[in-house]
């Protein structure tokens, strides 16, 4: 029995260890081995390589225009989804703590002008002279109405994004994986009063591609050289048709390249020799 005590206290011990290695990585490992927030999770036991990597998704750029047309921006579903509870923001892309509904809404709001700053932008150091439901676990051009007198963001004014995703070996099957697990969505400064871009909301991708993506006909990539061939959102990301700018890679310091290196060219240089890094890097497997 004293054996049987000691054995169960192991096992207890075990399982807290793996979920604090899931929290360090900001993954929801759980004792099977598995990141629940993957659409496709790979057991942790088939990863030979793992690397966080976000990137900035211009909505404007022309090779990202399809996911952006006209009613059809992925910015209005996304939005008029959260608003009917068919998915459910987060408040960063550790996919951890929930956003509520009356944050979200917040959060569309245009600020006046004569506006207080928001407790990010205080941290940041702005100065005031510088230029529903909810959801919650734990207890402008274009602009339209809210409620009796708040003044919205329109979607199609909201054309940033970020993707955080994982690249992974899978040494199973032997192949490279991109494993997208949030899209974050920002308001441009040009927007804000302050002049700071602001995020809105962050939301699961796994569950962007399975309550609102997946047989949605307005979730349309729209292809405008043929309309035979539009494409859904979710295939539209497995086949990466997005366009995007390496801004930050997994580092001890949590910093975005152009904190660390302090100059624009110098961080679009270490972008691209980042990203030819990697290229190598699964040339290398192949060869080896």
């Amino acid at each position: 029995m004293k054996f049987i005590k000691i054995f169960a206290s192991a096992l207890i011990v075990c399982s807290f260890a793996m979920t604090a290695k899931a929290q360090e990585y900001g993954m929801e490992y759980v004792s099977d081995g598995y990141n629940h927030n993957s659409l496709r999770p790979i057991h942790d036991s088939h990863i030979m390589y793992r690397k966080s990597l976000w990137f900035r998704i211009m909505l404007a750029e022309k090779q990202n225009k399809p996911f952006f047309a006209k009613n059809r921006e992925i910015s209005k579903l996304i939005i008029e989804s959260t608003k009917l509870g068919l998915i459910r923001p987060y408040m960063n892309d550790s996919l951890r703590t929930r956003m509520t509904l009356e944050n979200f809404l917040e959060n569309l709001k245009i600020p006046s002008e004569d506006a207080g700053l928001s407790e990010e932008e205080m941290a940041l150091g702005f100065t005031e002279d510088s230029g529903g439901d909810d959801w919650s676990e734990e207890g402008a051009d274009g602009a339209a109405a809210a409620g009796s007198a708040a003044i919205e963001y329109n979607a199609k004014d909201l054309n940033i994004m970020q993707i955080r995703e994982e690249l992974i070996f899978d040494k199973k099957h032997s192949r490279m994986k991109h494993d997208i697990q949030a899209i974050s969505m920002y308001i441009p400064s040009k927007f804000n009063p302050t002049g700071v871009e602001k995020p809105l909301a962050t939301f699961s991708y796994k569950e962007l591609v399975t309550n609102i993506f997946k047989d949605n006909a307005d979730a349309i990539w729209y292809n405008e050289h043929n309309e035979r061939t539009h494409l859904n959102y979710a295939d539209a990301f497995d086949l990466r048709l997005f366009s995007g700018k390496l801004e930050k890679y997994a580092n001890g310091q949590d910093a975005m390249i152009i904190d660390i290196l302090k100059d624009d060219r110098a961080a679009l240089l270490e972008t691209q020799r980042y990203a030819h890094g990697l290229v190598e890097y699964e040339t290398n497997l192949w060869e080896h």
